[in-house]
Protein backbone atom coordinates (compact mmCIF):
# COMPACT_ATOMS: atom_id res chain seq x y z
CA UNK A 1 0.00 0.00 0.00
CA UNK A 2 1.33 3.37 -1.12
CA UNK A 3 -0.56 6.59 0.04
CA UNK A 4 0.94 9.85 -1.77
CA UNK A 5 -0.07 13.29 -0.57
CA UNK A 6 1.89 16.86 -2.19
CA UNK A 7 1.40 19.97 -0.15
CA UNK A 8 2.45 22.82 0.31
CA UNK A 9 4.92 25.01 3.10
CA UNK A 10 3.86 28.15 3.91
CA UNK A 11 6.98 30.85 3.13
CA UNK A 12 9.63 30.83 5.53
CA UNK A 13 12.54 32.85 6.13
CA UNK A 14 16.12 32.12 4.89
CA UNK A 15 17.47 29.64 7.47
CA UNK A 16 16.61 26.47 9.11
CA UNK A 17 13.10 25.71 10.12
CA UNK A 18 11.89 22.54 11.86
CA UNK A 19 8.46 21.46 10.35
CA UNK A 20 7.95 18.47 11.86
CA UNK A 21 4.63 19.34 13.15
CA UNK A 22 3.41 20.76 10.09
CA UNK A 23 4.58 17.80 8.03
CA UNK A 24 2.21 15.15 10.58
CA UNK A 25 -0.08 17.93 9.75
CA UNK A 26 -0.29 16.75 6.04
CA UNK A 27 0.15 13.34 6.96
CA UNK A 28 -3.13 11.09 6.02
CA UNK A 29 -4.90 9.70 9.13
CA UNK A 30 -4.38 6.05 9.43
CA UNK A 31 -0.71 5.80 8.99
CA UNK A 32 -0.14 1.95 8.64
CA UNK A 33 1.36 0.09 11.62
CA UNK A 34 4.85 -0.37 10.17
CA UNK A 35 6.00 1.43 7.03
CA UNK A 36 8.22 4.54 6.06
CA UNK A 37 7.51 7.95 5.11
CA UNK A 38 9.60 9.26 2.03
CA UNK A 39 9.14 12.52 1.88
CA UNK A 40 10.21 14.86 -1.26
CA UNK A 41 11.19 18.65 -1.84
CA UNK A 42 10.27 20.03 -5.20
CA UNK A 43 13.07 22.68 -5.81
CA UNK A 44 16.57 23.06 -6.13
CA UNK A 45 17.51 25.61 -3.96
CA UNK A 46 16.21 24.48 -0.66
CA UNK A 47 16.89 20.79 1.02
CA UNK A 48 15.39 18.44 3.88
CA UNK A 49 16.54 16.99 6.97
CA UNK A 50 16.33 15.54 9.86
CA UNK A 51 18.52 16.89 12.75
CA UNK A 52 18.13 18.43 16.49
CA UNK A 53 15.22 19.64 17.59
CA UNK A 54 15.53 21.11 20.74
CA UNK A 55 18.25 23.72 21.12
CA UNK A 56 17.51 26.74 18.42
CA UNK A 57 21.19 27.64 18.51
CA UNK A 58 21.20 24.87 16.40
CA UNK A 59 19.41 26.21 14.02
CA UNK A 60 21.89 29.14 13.51
CA UNK A 61 24.83 27.32 13.83
CA UNK A 62 23.80 25.67 10.84
CA UNK A 63 23.00 28.65 8.27
CA UNK A 64 26.64 30.25 9.94
CA UNK A 65 28.46 27.10 8.75
CA UNK A 66 26.62 26.40 5.51
CA UNK A 67 27.33 30.33 4.91
CA UNK A 68 31.20 30.24 5.26
CA UNK A 69 31.41 27.11 3.34
CA UNK A 70 29.55 28.15 0.58
CA UNK A 71 29.37 32.53 0.36
CA UNK A 72 27.55 34.40 -1.42
CA UNK A 73 29.38 37.00 -4.87
CA UNK A 74 32.29 34.30 -5.54
CA UNK A 75 33.93 36.04 -8.68
CA UNK A 76 33.76 32.66 -10.55
CA UNK A 77 30.21 31.60 -10.46
CA UNK A 78 28.24 31.94 -13.87
CA UNK A 79 24.40 31.42 -12.88
CA UNK A 80 24.00 34.96 -10.96
CA UNK A 81 20.87 36.30 -13.09
CA UNK A 82 18.33 35.41 -9.98
CA UNK A 83 20.18 37.45 -7.75
CA UNK A 84 23.66 36.21 -5.44
CA UNK A 85 21.64 33.95 -2.90
CA UNK A 86 20.91 31.64 -5.87
CA UNK A 87 23.94 29.55 -6.82
CA UNK A 88 24.82 29.27 -3.84
CA UNK A 89 21.37 27.75 -2.52
CA UNK A 90 21.22 25.30 -5.45
CA UNK A 91 25.07 24.08 -4.27
CA UNK A 92 24.18 23.95 -0.35
CA UNK A 93 20.55 22.32 -1.74
CA UNK A 94 22.39 19.71 -3.35
CA UNK A 95 24.81 19.33 -0.27
CA UNK A 96 22.20 18.74 1.99
CA UNK A 97 19.50 16.64 -0.58
CA UNK A 98 15.82 16.44 -1.11
CA UNK A 99 14.58 13.86 0.26
CA UNK A 100 14.12 12.13 3.50
CA UNK A 101 13.08 8.98 4.98
CA UNK A 102 11.64 8.28 8.40
CA UNK A 103 10.52 4.90 9.76
CA UNK A 104 6.64 4.92 10.71
CA UNK A 105 5.76 2.50 14.07
CA UNK A 106 2.79 1.63 15.85
CA UNK A 107 1.29 4.71 13.18
CA UNK A 108 4.05 7.21 14.73
CA UNK A 109 6.79 8.64 12.85
CA UNK A 110 9.90 6.81 15.11
CA UNK A 111 12.01 9.70 15.02
CA UNK A 112 14.87 9.98 18.05
CA UNK A 113 13.76 12.06 21.37
CA UNK A 114 15.87 15.29 19.76
CA UNK A 115 15.27 14.77 16.32
CA UNK A 116 13.10 17.20 14.11
CA UNK A 117 12.42 17.67 10.53
CA UNK A 118 14.11 21.05 8.99
CA UNK A 119 13.34 22.58 5.77
CA UNK A 120 16.30 24.26 4.89
CA UNK A 121 15.69 27.55 2.81
CA UNK A 122 18.79 28.85 1.80
CA UNK A 123 16.71 31.85 -0.57
CA UNK A 124 16.27 35.07 0.79
CA UNK A 125 12.62 35.44 -0.07
CA UNK A 126 12.16 31.48 -1.23
CA UNK A 127 8.41 31.74 -1.19
CA UNK A 128 6.02 28.68 -0.49
CA UNK A 129 7.91 25.27 -0.98
CA UNK A 130 6.14 22.59 -2.17
CA UNK A 131 6.63 18.80 -0.63
CA UNK A 132 5.20 15.16 -1.99
CA UNK A 133 5.09 12.79 0.93
CA UNK A 134 4.35 9.23 0.06
CA UNK A 135 3.68 6.96 2.86
CA UNK A 136 4.60 3.00 2.13
CA UNK A 137 3.15 0.18 4.78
Amino acid sequence: MALQKEFSLPPYPRGYHIITHEVLRQLPEGLPNRGILNLFIKHTSAALAINENADPDVLTDFESIFNHIVPENLPFLRHTIEGPDDMPAHIKAAMIGSSISVPITERRLNLGTWQGIYLCEFRNNGGSRKLVATVYG
